[in-house]
């Protein structure tokens, strides 16, 4: 699981994004697990479901799909913790820990087992529980291991990701002036060559990834 610092770089990091979107974010009260929702059925779809054509599961597009429903994830436990005044960090910390043991899942009078659900079933349970409102991390962390993402590496393209967003608006992307093609490669793609070689573990690792990415940036 999440160690407490990489939670807290987390929803620190989450706070300031939505604040950088709308300043007003929190009296917003944006549907984050609608878009949980949204980002569970894209993920299907990378998984493919037809049964009347060939289709071949992309890993790496399932896990992107994770990092952004992570997101929302921390967007919604940020919001309920200014509606109960209580502390975020602790708030998901117990979310995790309570998921760290649990096997099961009540929903709609039927009593899911986790471990008897393939990847599919999973994320329709996922999205459901999301339309119903409902934070189940125990869901989400099954869905991790079926897409061979650990915590540490959810953290580390989620930081990276973050980091790129900021810096993406750090360098005008809002107003149409940031150059997302650097010397023939996207951003990502440095991206992806940066948090790889910097340890996710560090306690400077998203302001390490901040100068990575300016050092490369063709200002």
């Amino acid at each position: 699981m999440l160690s407490s610092d990489q939670a807290a770089i987390m929803l620190s990091l989450q706070g300031s994004m939505n604040s950088k979107v709308d300043p007003n974010w929190v009296q917003a009260r944006y549907p984050y697990l609608r878009a949980v929702a949204i980002e569970g059925a894209e993920a299907i779809e990378h998984h493919g479901w037809k049964w009347w054509k060939k289709q071949d599961k992309d890993l790496p597009q399932l896990q992107m799909e994770l990092i952004d429903i992570w997101h929302f994830i921390l967007s919604e436990v940020l919001l309920r913790s200014t509606d109960s005044d209580s502390d975020p960090e602790t708030d998901l910390q117990t979310a995790l820990g309570t998921a760290r043991s649990q096997n099961t899942v009540d929903f709609d009078g039927t009593c899911y087992q986790l471990a008897d659900l393939d990847l599919l079933s999973k994320l329709e349970l996922l999205i459901a529980l999301s339309v119903a409102r409902r934070i189940e991390l125990a869901v989400f962390a099954a869905i991790m291991v079926d897409c061979e993402l650990s915590w540490t590496e959810l953290f580390r393209q989620y930081v990276g990701k973050n980091v790129l967003n900021m810096f993406r608006q750090d360098k005008g992307y809002k107003e149409g002036s940031y150059q997302k093609v650097w010397q023939g490669r996207e951003d990502n793609e440095y991206l992806v060559d940066i948090i790889h070689k910097l340890d996710p573990n560090s306690a400077d690792f998203k302001e390490a990834v901040y100068a990575e990415l300016a050092d490369a940036y063709p200002d």
